[in-house]
């Protein structure tokens, strides 16, 4: 009796192996979160990295959120699986799970409980990760293309191919303009009335416009509280947040503001105590 137990839960074990490796080989990526929900901080304990780390040692490739990522995952959301771990409550152990979702929120696959019974918060989550990961062991991942099994393109695929060709577009446009003579250029425009400037805007110096200090056009996409600015690559530049001026953001990851002058964005922030200036030609 004890011996057709054995057997049966010997089979089960193998068939959902089976089954987690054929699901996982669908997708090529897996997305880290920069904070997980039971911690207090980003990347508290180190455990985003640690988490990232056994993904790629265990033959994924794992992406931190909100890096820059590659084409193919920009066109296809789909290809990646969002990871989380789970965390158990217990009296002397510490226990943590792997689960990885698809881009429909659906649980694709979760690890063994990894458990530890270091009483330091981070020697317990640290050891608890890497035995939940040795569930991976024995998935063997190995990313399959499969054209029967093709993941479903994600919603943001038609929006990066419109802007795609509208970048294209430009391009055309600026090749035709350089191509035209100064002959071609009108000896005179019509004046355009000075647009009501706001008191943060008085207070900052003009800069003029020109060749030297204009930067290829950045292409607005927004994100959660404002627009990450995107170039022709697409690679993202920055990251700015919505202020409670219309016209002025806050640039994440750096000592500085974007604000709209005179119809000109222009970033203004301090390198080595210095003030420093530069346009922008950006596209929302």
């Amino acid at each position: 009796m004890k011996i057709k137990i054995f057997t049966m839960l010997l089979a089960l074990f193998i068939i959902s192996n089976t089954f987690a490796q054929a699901n996982l080989n669908n997708y090529k990526y897996v997305i880290v979160p920069k904070k997980f929900e039971f911690l207090k901080e980003a990347n508290q304990y180190r455990l985003n990295e640690l988490t990232e780390f056994l993904f790629n040692k265990y033959g994924f490739q794992a992406l931190m959120e909100g890096d820059s990522y590659p084409d193919d995952l920009l066109k296809n959301r789909c290809l990646a699986l969002k990871s989380n771990l789970l965390k158990d409550s217990g009296l002397f152990k510490t226990k943590i799970s792997v689960e990885l979702k698809d881009c429909n929120d659906q649980v694709v696959y979760t690890s063994e409980v990894g458990e530890s019974r270091e009483k330091e918060y981070e020697k317990a989550y640290n050891e608890a990760v890497r035995n939940a990961f040795k569930s991976f062991e024995t998935v063997n991942y190995h990313y399959v293309p499969n054209e029967n099994n093709k993941v479903a393109e994600a919603p943001e695929a038609t929006k990066n191919a419109e802007v795609s060709q509208e970048i294209q577009k430009l391009k055309e446009e600026l090749q035709e303009l350089k191509a035209k003579t100064v002959s071609d250029v009108p000896q005179a425009a019509a004046v355009k009335p000075e647009p009501t400037l706001t008191p943060v805007e008085k207070a900052m110096p003009t800069v003029k416009y020109t060749e030297e200090n204009a930067s290829d056009v950045l292409y607005a996409q927004p994100i959660e509280n404002g627009y990450q600015l995107v170039d022709s690559s697409p690679k993202v530049v920055y990251k700015i947040k919505k202020t409670s001026l219309d016209n002025v953001f806050l640039v994440e990851g750096m000592n500085g503001t974007l604000l709209n002058k005179n119809g000109q964005w222009i970033i203004e922030y301090y390198e080595n105590g210095s003030l420093k200036q530069k346009v922008l030609n950006i596209k929302f």
